[in-house]
């Protein structure tokens, strides 16, 4: 789909800004030009022929000039949340795309819907942690574009071998999907829901290489500064998606009727569809194309490559033992009560929805904070975290308030809080709701204070951070509370709380101390 992109082999380049590409002509040389904070200018290069409407001769060399100064906090807080916003946005209409893959199965029946739930549960953590493996590839380019932007050759390597490192994980990605089905025997489950999710993860496997290919496009688009691509390119998916579902589990238009596998039919021609999308804006956007990614693609680069697994490997080991956690606190809430469950799964799609904004924060910090890494300013770093540490909790903050004040309103959005039949229900809800609002700051807190380690890509010491942290006093105290006190569900919430606390406060803590850690030098 993108064998068309070949490498212009004319030494030309654009000058890059961050909200701009700079084409100038050459008689404008001399004139200033407007600087966004953070991001390197370049003397003014020769321009590939006809990639404006000025068409200049490439025979000139570039001339590497000093890094801009130091962005102001205000400066630093417009530049983070440019990039922030969007991707903050995309997440949530990502969560949108899922909401809407439910409502349409739900329409098949109770058995279905369970089936889809055992499947997305598999499939989703396999996605979730490739995605995270590969999307070690934003922190690289970050710190090559602030070492000496625009980095035409090192970004585009960086890319190269996360493209390749996504086309050989999803081949052991969707190995594991095609186990699905001996986990679920395993694991007890009913045997005609067990024959509906296999059917069903049969087709939604095939989705695993574009998925993870997107997400490494993902990352490209965002650290190049155009992260409302991400956002445009999902809710143009969402549509996709919905189309798809309607055609192809319900037979129209023609199309076979094909129940729950049309679902995972629908999901892989949208990933598809995703993936053409960003082909399509990279090729048509000058400066995304100017990289040519795909130029030599058939050229390794070790060095990088091994770079993109060093760091990746911890964070996808980090998202695995975060998905696993709260995973693991369901299956509690199971042995609990049917009940306690349902109360426990409304009030965390809440309380997921509401990360999201703080987890597209906390990818803006890497973003950020791996620039000025790449760049040696020290102080940039410290803006950049800290300002997406701010940013994140402060919204975190406005979530918190409503599930205090409002919990009932919310609840809405899932059931009919006022209904008597429902009294119980809301009742259990609203109180893990009330824990969910105190753990909501310190959830933004660790997630945005990973996103800024990864920025100086430390990543090993954070995954076993992040491994203690939910599994010894999250989790224990989450069985403990849960199963052998009279707190019960509410003791579930309450370990999950105490672990991502621990995960925030130790996390803060390195990052406060990033430079006595030596975290902040990078090598020549």
């Amino acid at each position: 789909m993108q064998k068309m992109w070949l490498r212009n082999p004319v030494a030309a380049e654009f000058m890059w800004q961050s909200d701009h590409v700079a084409a100038e002509p050459q008689h404008s040389r001399n004139r200033p030009l407007p600087l966004r904070s953070g991001f390197t200018p370049l003397a003014p290069a020769p321009i590939r022929t006809g990639c404006t409407p000025h068409r200049i001769a490439a025979t000139q060399v570039m001339r590497p000039i000093a890094h801009p100064p130091t962005p102001s906090w205000k400066a630093e807080t417009r530049e983070s949340f440019r990039i922030a916003g969007p991707l903050a946005l995309a997440n949530l209409l990502q969560m949108l795309t899922y909401a809407i893959d439910v409502m349409f199965i739900a329409r098949l029946g109770a058995d279905e819907l369970a089936a889809s739930a055992l499947t997305i549960a598999v499939f989703g953590l396999i996605v979730w942690s490739l995605q995270a493996l590969t999307g070690a590839v934003a922190p690289i380019m970050s710190a090559e574009l602030g070492a000496r932007g625009p980095a035409l050759r090192p970004v585009r390597r960086a890319m190269r071998m996360a493209m390749w490192l996504s086309l050989i994980v999803s081949i052991f990605g969707m190995g594991l999907c095609a186990l699905a089905g001996p986990l679920m025997r395993t694991t007890g489950q009913e045997a005609h829901i067990t024959e509906l999710a296999v059917s069903y993860m049969n087709v939604m496997l095939w989705s695993v290489t574009p998925m993870v290919l997107a997400g490494v496009l993902r990352s490209y688009v965002s650290t190049l500064g155009r992260p409302i691509f991400a956002t445009l390119i999902t809710a143009i998916g969402i549509g996709v998606n919905a189309l798809g579902n309607w055609v192809f589990i319900f037979g129209n238009l023609g199309a076979p009727e094909m129940g729950l596998p049309g679902a995972a039919v629908a999901t892989f021609i949208t990933s598809l569809a995703i993936v053409a999308m960003y082909a399509a804006f990279i090729r048509f956007d000058p400066r995304l194309h100017r990289y040519h990614i795909m130029g030599f693609f058939w050229r390794p680069d070790w060095a990088r490559f091994k770079d993109i697994v060093r760091i990746g490997t911890p964070i996808s080991i980090t998202i695995i033992a975060e998905a696993g956690v709260f995973g693991a606190a369901a299956f509690l809430m199971g042995r609990i009560g049917g009940l306690e469950l349902a109360a426990h799964t409304l009030a965390l799609n809440l309380a997921a929805f509401a990360f999201q904004v703080p987890f597209g924060v906390g990818q803006a910090a890497t973003i950020r904070v791996g620039y000025f890494f790449g760049a040696r300013d020290a102080v940039g770093m410290a803006r950049a975290g800290w300002t997406s540490v701010a940013m994140g909790t402060g919204f975190m903050v406005l979530t918190c308030a409503a599930m205090v004040f409002t919990p009932e309103a919310l609840l809405s959005v899932y059931i009919d809080p006022f209904d008597p039949a429902n009294e119980e229900l809301v009742s259990l809800a609203i109180g893990f709701l009330l824990i969910a609002a105190a753990f909501q700051l310190v959830d933004a807190v660790q997630a945005v204070a990973a996103g800024a380690l990864r920025g100086l890509q430390d990543t090993r010491i954070p995954m076993w951070i992040a491994i203690f942290s939910y599994w010894v006093p999250g989790f224990g105290l989450a069985a403990g509370l849960g199963l052998y006190t009279p707190l019960a569900g509410t003791g579930v919430w309450l370990g999950l709380a105490t672990g991502l606390a621990f995960a925030a406060v130790l996390l803060l803590h390195r990052w406060k101390n990033r430079e006595k850690l030596g975290l902040t030098t990078r090598a020549a």
